[in-house]
């Protein structure tokens, strides 16, 4: 299973540090967006999820970086699912600048959860379901 969406970013000046990078911690927004983006084009949004009850806490955070990214940059930010969630979802992230250059990479597991029992629950089938439509065999 593979499927991966594209999200534009233009870099905005408040994002970068004193030496005009993009500060480290900005990536975790990028990958935020990008997420949510993603799952907006599957017919899904972190709203519509904590309205009935299921809440996405982050298990894990790991990224890499290579280059810098600068102000005023267009960055595409790849997001990747590469295998069918159960209680728990992986994305994997890739931030490309207007060159095609590869800035950095990471992945972030996030567990679906029952708000109001707090344990873990596996995905709607909903979503499930979406993601097979548009996903490929990953060949």
């Amino acid at each position: 299973m593979h499927y991966e969406f594209d999200t534009q970013i233009r870099v905005r000046y408040a994002e970068t540090d004193r030496m005009g990078y993009v500060y480290y911690g900005n990536y975790a927004t990028y990958f935020e967006v990008a997420r949510t983006e993603m799952l907006r084009t599957l017919g899904f949004t972190y709203k519509g999820w904590e309205d009935s009850g299921v809440i996405l806490p982050v298990r894990e955070f790991h990224i890499r970086y290579y280059n810098p990214a600068f102000y005023d940059d267009q960055l595409t930010v790849r997001t990747i699912l590469r295998e069918l969630p159960a209680a728990r979802i992986r994305f994997f992230h890739e931030v490309f600048n207007q060159n095609d250059e590869l800035l950095c990479s990471g992945n972030l597991d996030l567990v679906f959860v029952n708000a109001e029992t707090r344990r873990p629950t596996r995905a709607p089938q909903e979503f499930l379901d979406a993601i097979l439509k548009f996903a490929s065999d990953g060949n």
